[in-house]
């Protein structure tokens, strides 16, 4: 693999001069060596003009948080990543290379969770290149990989976990969002390494089932949300009807059976458990 090889490119600012004072030494001298018809010394400095002339394709800028792959002739030579204007080789070639964190997000995926069910799944992606050589010389086109693989990552990990939790201690897309997004995020760091890439944020954007199954799974929910309340109201009432019914005993306020303490407790469990409020009937008579 090609690793990224630094190189301090020259302040184009101190070669301006240089340069300048060069072309003008050179054209002065041609110019007086053909006045004095000096052919020989007119041609030689003549190809000095012409190359102090081409050292000037040489400057380039380098903007913040961007580096420039330096190569010559197809040979790979360093990374300029001071920014300012800067000269090399005019020979080079100065390839742009992005260092800015950039994010990624991925169209909605339509997979089977652990458990079968079609869900729909995105994500959005943290990036940042790393390694300049590695990015442009490993992968064809490093912006496109990362599209690429970043989906296969997500498609990949949506299928290893269920949607909703089915075991106590199970690992699911909805409940776990922190875990999920570590692992989303080791995945896609493992395919992105090697084209000098790293992911510093992978998280989940959109999570929903499968439109033909969402009606019958918001049902599921709903019934298991109905079964959790009502578990909660009865455990509730049925604390409430053992402390009322103690108190009446303890304070001896009236004694009942069996029978009417049956009653009670149905009466009791009635009024406490109702979706509606409890309309009571007074009777102003004896109870027998």
């Amino acid at each position: 693999m090609i690793k990224e090889i630094p190189r301090k490119a020259s302040s184009g600012y101190s070669i301006i001069p240089i340069l300048l004072l060069a072309q003008v030494a050179s054209a002065y001298f041609t110019i007086t060596a053909l006045m004095g018809q000096k052919f020989l010394m007119a041609a030689l400095l003549l190809v000095v003009t012409v190359v102090v002339f081409a050292c000037w394709f040489g400057f380039f800028m380098v903007q913040p948080k961007t580096g420039r792959v330096l190569q010559l002739f197809g040979t790979y030579v360093g990374t300029a990543s001071d920014s300012g204007l800067r000269w090399a080789n005019p020979l080079f070639s100065k390839t742009p290379v992005s260092l800015r964190v950039r994010n990624f997000e991925s169209s909605q995926l339509k997979v089977n969770d652990n458990s079968g069910s079609p869900i729909e799944i995105a994500a959005v992606v943290v990036w940042e290149v790393v390694d300049t050589a590695e990015a442009i010389f490993e992968v064809d086109d490093y912006e496109d990989y990362v599209n690429i693989q970043s989906e296969a990552a997500l498609r990949n990990m949506a299928i290893s976990y269920p949607y909703d939790q089915h075991e106590e201690g199970e690992i699911a897309l909805r409940s776990h969002p922190q875990e999920i997004s570590s692992a989303l995020k080791k995945e896609v760091q493992d395919r992105l390494g090697k084209a000098g890439v790293n992911v510093i944020e992978a998280r989940i954007s959109h999570l929903a089932y499968a439109p033909e199954i969402a009606s019958a799974m918001l049902r599921r929910q709903q019934a298991s949300a109905v079964i959790a309340a009502r578990s909660k109201v009865v455990e509730g009432a049925v604390g409430m009807v053992e402390m009322a019914l103690g108190q009446l005993s303890e304070r001896s306020i009236v004694d009942l059976d069996d029978e009417r303490k049956a009653a009670m407790v149905s009466n009791l469990l009635v009024v406490l458990c109702s979706d509606d409020s409890a309309q009571p009937i007074v009777n102003a008579g004896s109870i027998y």
